[in-house]
């Protein structure tokens, strides 16, 4: 009996080993699929002068921005396609492995396409950098997070599970309003069970009324001193307008519930 359980339990702990391998392959072939994907972008984009070319980098302030949108914007006309390549190249890249930076190239995408088009890549980008994040961290933070924070991870799981009819409407919720980082709830989402329908879907419309203060900000691109300044109280309460409506149907459905009772 003893034998048997022990055969047991060191057959999981090889399952759990190959799946851990599997994961840190699948993260590293990622990461490297990227970097070489934005390497090609950059290769295939037209000579720059050394003062262009010092530009060309990941925005990690305004300034930066404002630097990268100036080149950008001097070659956008005949070079359309590389120019919006390769910012969504770059953020997914930024989602998908929760680095910093994707605001700046929300307010970058403003001021470089129109409205429409800087609103669907901004969303479209978001959801899908994250829907990657979330399957890495399905793959590799899940065993992490139970291993390290093993009563914290249960604690979520039971509010996931008591509210799991209405998580289309907090994913909205969560994505609209700065309770919680978006990089942290990527991470943390399939750990806790969150399903990947409500959390990609709801990823996708929850990231659009913040994108569109981002974007709208970005047409006044080199007058910013800080990306702040994308945000005024007006902004703050119009986000704030939009979370409280994305709770409006779990509120009626307790109501109807509360009077079927």
């Amino acid at each position: 009996m003893n034998k048997g359980a022990t055969m047991d339990s060191v057959k999981q702990n090889v399952g759990q080993d190959m799946s851990t391998r599997k994961a840190l392959f699948l993260l590293i072939t990622v990461f490297v699929s990227s970097v070489v994907a934005m390497f090609y972008v950059y290769l295939k984009f037209p000579d720059l002068n050394e003062s262009e070319r010092h530009h060309l980098r990941i925005p990690f302030d305004i300034e930066d921005a404002k630097q990268l949108g100036l080149v950008l914007d001097r070659y956008k006309d005949l070079y359309y396609f590389e120019v919006m390549f390769g910012i969504i190249l770059v953020y997914i890249f930024l989602q998908t492995f929760a680095i910093p930076g994707s605001l700046f190239l929300s307010i970058l995408s403003g001021f470089l396409f129109n409205f429409p088009t800087a609103l669907l890549l901004v969303c479209f980008c978001s959801s899908l950098g994250a829907t990657l994040c979330y399957l890495l961290s399905q793959l590799a933070g899940r065993r992490l997070v139970r291993r390290f924070l093993p009563e914290k991870a249960a604690s979520w799981s039971q509010q996931i599970e008591k509210h799991r009819d209405n998580l289309l409407s907090y994913m909205l919720f969560l994505r609209m309003t700065p309770f919680l980082p978006n990089w942290f709830i990527n991470l943390v989402a399939p750990v806790i069970g969150v399903p990947l329908f409500p959390f990609a879907f709801g990823t996708f419309l929850g990231v659009a009324p913040p994108s569109m203060i981002a974007i709208q900000a970005g047409k006044t691109l080199h007058t910013m001193t800080s990306s702040r300044d994308a945000f005024s109280w007006t902004s703050m309460c119009i986000l704030a307008l939009f979370a409280v409506l994305s709770l409006v149907p779990v509120l009626l459905k307790r109501q109807l519930q509360a009077k079927i009772k």
